[in-house]
This record gives C-alpha cells, structure tokens and sequence, in this order.
C-alpha cells in the first residue's frame, strides 16, 4: 500500500512540471473594441462574463497553477477562442463573421454561455436577463463587410 501511494504521489508531483501555455497577450490589434463601437456596458459584460474563454487574456484563478486542472483549464480556453474570440475580430473574414455572428445569438438565446460549469466558480460572470437582452441588442447592430 506504501508503494502505491508513494508512486502515486511521484506522479501527481511529476504532472506539476507539464504546464499549459497561458493565455495572456498584451496586444489588442486585432480586438473587437478597434473596428467596432463597443458601448461601455457590453464591455462590462464580455470582461466579466466571456473574456476568460473568449479573448487573448484569461485572468487565471490560483487553482489553475495545480496539474491536471491546469490542463482542462487550456483545453477549455482554447476550445472557447476557436469558436470565438473578441481578441482576433478583426482578423476574421465576413463569413466566419456572420458564422459566429449566427452561434452567438443562438447560445446567447438559448443562455448556454457561459457555461454552468464556469459559472460554479465565477459566480461573478452569471449573466441577467437584463445583460442578455443588452447583448444581444448589441449583436443586433452589427455589419458584417
């Protein structure tokens, strides 16, 4: 039983040194925020609610230093910004606009995002009807070029 334990603790001790890439950028050439009116109250919102997944910039909690959390973490993040990231609007072309445009009022709709299991945590991010209703007004007033 000593030995099971003591390789057990030899791994989780060794998963420590495999550490996700951090999701940290300071560049903002690419963000939403340079090519189109973001008013300060949906800024609030995206900051709060949708920026740890969906931007260039996680704020991390201290849990996420501790293997294999930090994992899902990055695998989280990273399956978020594939869908859709503020931090790289302007690089997208006008169909993965209108594609993501389309996704975003859908999972806003249906209140899918953010995810329960972020908001477990970030009781912070947990969106009111009122902040779906100003995004998804927001959503409505984009022009795709």
């Amino acid at each position: 039983m000593k030995k099971i334990f003591l390789g057990i603790l030899i791994v989780i001790i060794l998963i420590q040194f495999i550490r996700p890439e951090k999701n940290v950028s300071p560049e903002v050439v690419n963000d939403i925020s340079t090519v189109m009116n973001v008013p300060k109250n949906v800024q609030e919102i995206i900051k709060t609610s949708c920026a740890d997944c969906h931007s260039n910039n996680t704020k991390y909690p201290w849990y996420s230093e501790i293997a294999p959390v930090s994992w899902y973490l990055a695998s989280h993040v990273n399956d978020g910004k594939k869908h859709l990231n503020f931090s790289e609007w302007a690089a997208y072309n006008k169909n993965q606009k209108e594609h993501i445009i389309k996704d975003l009022k859908k999972e806003l709709k249906s209140k899918e995002m953010p995810l329960n299991s972020y908001l477990w945590i970030h009781k912070e991010a947990i969106v009111s009807p009122e902040q779906y209703k100003i995004l998804l007004d927001w959503i409505d007033t984009f022009k795709v070029d």
